[in-house]
């Protein structure tokens, strides 16, 4: 193996983690902008007040500024958690235990990018719907869901990871070389669509809890509250508002999302290659 080649197969640690910061945020960046309306009619999907009084189809950008701002440091921070746990630990854990060991690091990188994910959701979403409340925005009402989108986005990556892992090592196995970027941007929509799917009920109670208002009682916030409120307003239907735009989104999302993701780190790693 010729020391090039050798790069390209196990590129320095260091430098994997820089392209995971890039890599994450430009995929992270590219998906929340280009798909936003998306996202717009899900959450109107999801508001108490309905579809239509929440803005129905008009203005489906309103909220991307928070988004462009937000999205790229979000997704980069998930993705040198995920990248780093997962190269420390590897190694040292059997394979049969990897998928395992995928969820757990999908799971901390989540709350770690949640730190940044949910203050910008929260002004996101409410932009969304129409809620003039400057005024009312503070800290508190900023960090309002952090803990129902962690128990949202946590499940989905649980899900979502192990799956997109598996399926390009099937299909890395099945064509003996290492997946294409737009192979695994396919194994990353079939991932995504599956657990899009699964936590929209989790999806739901996180967005009424980041519009929820500021005199709202704490006791009406907590997720099983809002979805045993949820279900006894719409029923099962309810918990499943706006899973088609939100499962669409994801779906779509997930093949842009990880094919550019892993198209900027093969980029990347052979640009670096070539200079050493």
């Amino acid at each position: 193996m010729t020391a090039h080649s050798k790069c390209l197969e196990i590129p320095d640690k260091q430098f994997a983690l820089v392209m995971s910061l890039i890599a994450g945020g430009l995929a992270g960046t590219s998906v929340d902008v280009i798909l936003h309306p998306l996202d717009t009619l899900k959450t109107r999907l999801q508001s108490k007040q309905g579809f239509v009084k929440s803005g129905g189809f008009s203005n489906l950008y309103k909220g991307i500024l928070p988004v462009i701002i937000g999205s790229a440091p979000s997704a980069s921070l998930f993705f040198l958690t995920y990248e780093d746990i997962k190269s420390r630990t590897q190694s040292k854990v059997p394979e049969k235990y990897h998928s395992l060991l995928h969820m757990c690091s999908a799971s901390l990188a989540e709350m770690v990018a949640c730190l940044i994910r949910v203050p910008v959701e929260a002004i996101k979403q409410r932009k969304q719907v129409s809620i003039p409340d400057r005024q009312d925005i503070n800290f508190r009402i900023l960090y309002y869901g952090y803990w129902s989108t962690v128990l949202r986005d946590m499940p989905f990556s649980l899900i979502q990871f192990p799956i997109w892992e598996y399926l390009k090592k099937v299909w890395k196995s099945h064509v003996d070389r290492d997946t294409l970027p737009i192979e695994s941007a396919i194994c990353g929509a079939i991932a995504g669509s599956i657990s899009a799917t699964l936590t929209t009920p989790l999806d739901v109670t996180k967005t009424r809890i980041m519009l929820s208002h500021r005199n709202e009682s704490a006791s009406k916030l907590k997720v099983l509250y809002v979805l045993k409120d949820v279900y006894r307003d719409k029923g099962f239907r309810g918990l499943f508002a706006g899973v088609g735009p939100r499962v669409t989104w994801i779906t779509v999302g997930g093949f842009i999302f990880f094919g550019t993701y892993e198209g900027v780190k093969t980029i990347g790693t052979k640009y670096y290659c070539l200079f050493l």
